[in-house]
């Protein structure tokens, strides 16, 4: 019932309390602080060329939304609180760049590399990600909405941490992302929150999905082979032609998996 009852909620466009940890609610989206840039493509360029392995460039907090930033090298970059809204950021170099708590709503960040990169608290509603590689990297970031096709996220590390969650439940959220092709081997998803996601193709082998939140996505043709489905939540999910699912722990599965699609 909790399923339709969101379901219904998500379609109006309603806000859903702790959905996600995002501070949306108090911030205005429209304001200039989160449309308008403080910087130019060039000052951006330039400030990158100064930065180096000692002293990478830092962006903290700096208005950069709507820039064309394409191509661009952010390695190790910091990018803290940073506004990117809808900011151009396809094919740029943001390896083990830093992005907690940075604003990427509606940002394109297609083919980008965000290998071993921090968004901790980064807010990408709505983003594109398309063929991004995440490999190695730390999200426990909202991605509601967002377009994740093809991407990487081998290694990378969305779980909640439990030990530390003082300012809430922290963790990937990937609520009615588009995840198809992308590719989750090893990757930690314990927790992670992936309701409604279509997740057709994915490649799950190896991954922690322990108490993972997987009510309604689609995980048709998924690869799982030595996935962790411990107490993971599948109601309604389609578990259809799983590959090598007799290699998973699936069974293992929350008390509702009788609920799931499975034929």
């Amino acid at each position: 019932m909790k399923h339709l009852v969101l379901i219904f909620v998500l379609l109006l466009g309603w806000p859903v309390p702790g959905l996600a940890q995002s501070p949306l609610q108090h911030v205005d989206l429209t304001s200039p602080d989160m449309t308008q840039a403080e910087m130019t493509r060039e000052d951006v360029m330039a400030a990158l060329a100064k930065a180096s392995p000692d002293q990478p460039a830092d962006f903290t907090s700096r208005k950069l939304s709507g820039l064309d930033l394409s191509g661009l090298d952010f390695k190790r970059a910091v990018l803290r609180s940073a506004r990117l809204n809808k900011t151009d950021l396809s094919n740029a170099n943001l390896a083990g760049a830093v992005l907690d708590q940075a604003w990427m709503l509606e940002a394109n960040l297609s083919n980008a590399n965000l290998k071993d990169a921090n968004l901790f608290q980064a807010q990408l509603l709505k983003a594109t990600l398309d063929g991004a590689d995440l490999s190695g990297a730390l999200i426990a970031s909202d991605l509601t909405g967002a377009s994740v096709k093809n991407a990487k996220f081998i290694g990378a590390n969305l779980s909640a941490d439990m030990r530390n969650q003082s300012m809430g439940l922290m963790r990937g959220v990937l609520v009615s992302a588009n995840l198809e092709g992308a590719d989750f081997s090893n990757a930690n998803l314990s927790r992670t929150k992936f309701e409604f996601a279509s997740m057709k193709g994915v490649n799950l082998e190896g991954a922690n999905l322990m108490r993972a939140e997987l009510g309604g996505a689609d995980l048709t043709g998924a690869r799982v082979k030595g996935a962790n489905f411990t107490d993971a939540d599948v109601a309604s999910a389609k578990l259809k032609d799983l590959v090598d699912v007799a290699e998973s722990n699936l069974e293992e599965a929350a008390s509702n998996l009788n609920q799931a699609f499975r034929k």
